[in-house]
């Protein structure tokens, strides 16, 4: 069986909620929390070893921070059916799960900042879908040859 090229992602978090310095230091994490369709299916498309770069989003200014691999897949989010959690999603049951997610562990935190602003600027909105205005989705994918570029970059 011929191994496959890993494919690549992007990932959004907001640093005050999960940082690359607090998956440096977990080393690995459930990325929990997903209540966007989309979002979800992407994850449902991952594999293991896939590789996802780390996007620190909602602050000044936002970008791709790190590296992380896929390590697990189709683990059903717990935090859906937990009432204190703010993404408890009462129509979800534990027999018929709406959200699941996958673990993540840490590879390497960025030598710089690869900045929403530059990114802009090496890419174009069909070419890396975090640049194009108005994408609010928190799980992208990313294609290799595009991947390849940034990975040079960080």
């Amino acid at each position: 069986m011929v191994q496959q090229e890993p494919s690549y992602w992007l990932m959004k978090s907001e640093p005050d909620a999960y940082s690359i310095d607090t998956l440096k230091n977990d080393k690995a994490t459930l990325w929990d929390g997903i209540r966007n369709y989309q979002a979800r299916n992407f994850m449902r498309n991952m594999h293991i070893g896939d590789k996802v770069f780390f996007y620190h989003s909602n602050c000044k200014p936002p970008g791709i921070v790190g590296l992380m691999e896929v390590t697990d897949l189709n683990i059903v989010d717990p935090t859906q059916f937990e009432k204190d959690s703010k993404y408890y999603d009462p129509k979800s049951k534990p027999e018929n799960p709406r959200w699941d997610c996958v673990k993540v562990k840490y590879i390497s935190k960025s030598n710089k900042l690869l900045s929403l602003p530059e990114l802009k600027i090496l890419f174009s909105e069909d070419e890396l879908l975090v640049v194009k205005k108005g994408n609010r989705l928190s799980i992208l994918p990313v294609r290799n040859d595009i991947a390849k570029i940034i990975l040079e970059k960080i």
